[in-house]
């Protein structure tokens, strides 16, 4: 491989020049020479250069794209001419939302690693849509209704999202008995949650309304439906311990959450994902699927699917 194209992989996986060239026991000015000499060549712009960071270009990102599998073909090759077996290491970035991260991905770290010890994991938290190539991210766990056409994506659970409340609010309010009582009660969203989309026995139905607190986190928004301040629509995955030990109470069990959202794993396409890579998906997929561990007795069945 041109050696320009691998200068530039480096410098997008290390995140910038000084930090490529310390990798490759280089100056950060023969980086930038280099790298311009290849935008040159191509006569285009692979990177755009700010004063905060190194930010890839649509051309960059298409070319990154078409070399990671170039160069993990390269790099299997070489491993098999030299007679060396394709473990499962190198490093690996995860990226999951706060609360599902540290719930249900962070607890079974230790097992993975104990499988696969060679791998260099880093986890990262955050309810931000994550850039993948941009942060250089591997996987991103996403809980959505579409994971995007530019990415891969492998569907790994369903989310159900339930209508929550403590047994003190119901008692000091009232239980809603049909989903137009919901106007009357304290609703509990984090900003941009609201409207609700909901499935029930007549099909769709929204919510619309204000929080009865605003927040910009789904975690307050948890706590403060645990706490007895109002009526949220949570994912399963996260309230399913206090559904079980009756903290909560699921309310209007005919209407859940539209059942096009699930959990999703999305990574760059590429012919060849890294072996670490592929072995984390199938790690997560082995504890999802087919029953996820946070689903429990304690709630009604998952409505039938529209």
């Amino acid at each position: 491989m041109d050696p320009d194209y691998a200068l530039f992989a480096t410098i997008v996986a290390e995140g910038g020049m000084a930090a490529a060239g310390r990798r490759l026991h280089i100056s950060p000015a023969m980086v930038s020479k280099r790298l311009m000499r290849l935008e040159q060549r191509l006569s285009a712009r692979l990177i755009q250069r700010t004063t905060r960071r190194l930010a890839l270009t649509p051309a960059g990102a298409r070319l990154h794209a078409d070399l990671l599998p170039i160069m993990a073909a390269l790099d299997a090759a070489e491993r098999r001419v030299a007679g060396l077996s394709e473990a499962v290491s190198g490093p690996l970035c995860i990226s999951a939302p706060t609360s599902f991260g540290r719930m249900h991905v962070a607890p079974h770290l230790g097992r993975f690693l104990m499988l696969h010890p060679h791998v260099d994991l880093r986890l990262d938290l955050s309810d931000d849509y994550v850039d993948l190539l941009g942060a250089r991210t591997d996987m991103a766990i996403r809980i959505t209704a579409d994971p995007g056409s530019g990415m891969a994506a492998r569907r790994l659970a369903t989310n159900r999202r339930l209508l929550c409340a403590t047994p003190a609010y119901l008692d000091a309010f009232g239980a809603p008995e049909r989903i137009g009582d919901l106007k009357h009660h304290r609703l509990l969203a984090a900003d941009g949650q609201l409207p609700w989309r909901l499935i029930g026995p007549r099909g769709a139905a929204t919510v619309d309304g204000q929080s009865h607190v605003r927040t910009n986190s789904s975690e307050v928004v948890r706590e403060l439906m645990l706490g007895g301040v109002g009526i949220a629509l949570r994912s399963l995955w996260d309230v399913s311990d206090a559904l079980a030990d009756g903290r909560v109470r699921q309310i209007l069990s005919g209407h859940e959450g539209s059942s096009d959202v699930g959990l999703f794993a999305v990574y760059p396409h590429q012919p060849h994902p890294p072996l670490a890579l592929s072995a984390f998906i199938d790690f997560l997929a082995e504890i999802y699927a087919p029953t996820p561990p946070w689903s429990h007795r304690g709630i009604a069945p998952a409505l039938p699917a529209a």
